[in-house]
């Protein structure tokens, strides 16, 4: 095996933990795949025989990769969505599983229960920001090593970190864990849309629900709060609870609502909490809709 080729496997034994970083940063499955790609191409180009750690030579270049990503979506103004109010509607791709367990490949990517609402809070934060605290607290990566990337000194860094962990502790408390618990939630939530019961179905959701719903640039996105208001709307686009499969939306129950010839028309992640829905993502948007494989569900 020449020296290039074993450099190769050893990248590929990397991959699944390199993916999940960038999943993390960027929110989106294809620019994680492209930004572990241009890691596979630094390495490719560079000497790496005095590299004791690759793993984490590896984890710090996806990490640079990435927020030179962010940085360039600032520029073209492209991240995030907001609706009337300035609140963020962008939601990340869904990682989607059928009902039952997580697919193994999925796994690692899904590593310390990174919800769609995590996911959210994670895109309000400044890039520097997002870098810091998913490097450090979800991969323990040193500050000294973070540092580096950002062009901060390693307290600086530890306070950015500080600063995104108090946001994410305040704006994305950890859900329930009970598995089957939550599946009851979830299943209750749709029999009160199917049968129009606004008591029921305010009884399932918090009192301060939010329910954002990303239609991407062909369809309007919309911030909702306030357990009456999302009722009346789960009423109006009941069809969606009709048309539900029961699914593992980035490893928490949800619902992916299907077309009759099988097409996905929404995915709706439940974020819940002491037996209640808090948090309701929502994603219409067609384009990226396309890209999702419902032949999971189906097994």
């Amino acid at each position: 095996m020449s020296e290039k080729d074993l450099l190769a496997r050893r990248f590929e034994e990397h991959r699944p933990h390199l993916r999940a970083v960038a999943y993390r940063m960027l929110g989106s499955l294809a620019e994680a795949d492209d930004a572990v790609q241009e890691t596979w191409f630094k390495l490719s180009r560079s000497d790496v025989s005095e590299v004791g750690n690759l793993g984490g030579w590896l984890t710090t270049v996806t990490g640079r990769v990435c927020l030179d990503m962010l940085r360039s979506r600032a520029t073209r103004h492209e991240e995030p969505l907001h609706d009337q109010d300035g609140q963020v509607v962008r939601l990340p791709d869904p990682v989607i599983s059928g009902a039952d367990r997580i697919d193994p490949e999925q796994e690692i990517l899904l590593a310390d229960s990174v919800g769609i609402a995590l996911m959210v809070v994670l895109q309000t934060l400044a890039p520097a920001e997002r870098l810091a605290f998913v490097l450090h607290d979800m991969f323990h990566v040193p500050f000294d090593d973070i540092a580096g990337i950002i062009d901060r000194t390693p307290a600086a860094t530890r306070q950015l970190a500080s600063r995104a962990r108090r946001r994410v502790q305040g704006q994305a408390p950890a859900p329930d864990t009970d598995l089957a618990a939550r599946r009851r939630v979830v299943d209750a939530f749709l029999a009160a849309a199917r049968g129009g019961d606004f008591d029921a179905l305010v009884a399932v959701l918090d009192p301060d629900i939010v329910a954002r719903s990303d239609g991407g640039t062909l369809l309007p996105s919309a911030l909702r709060r306030g357990a009456p208001d999302v009722a009346s709307q789960a009423i109006t686009f009941a069809r969606f609870a009709e048309a539900a499969l029961p699914a593992l939306i980035n490893g928490t129950p949800g619902v992916v609502a299907v077309t009759a010839d099988g097409r996905p028309m929404s995915v709706m992640a439940f974020t819940i909490q002491g037996g209640r829905v808090t948090a309701l993502d929502i994603l219409t948007d067609p384009e990226r809709l396309e890209r999702i494989d419902v032949s999971v569900l189906m097994k």
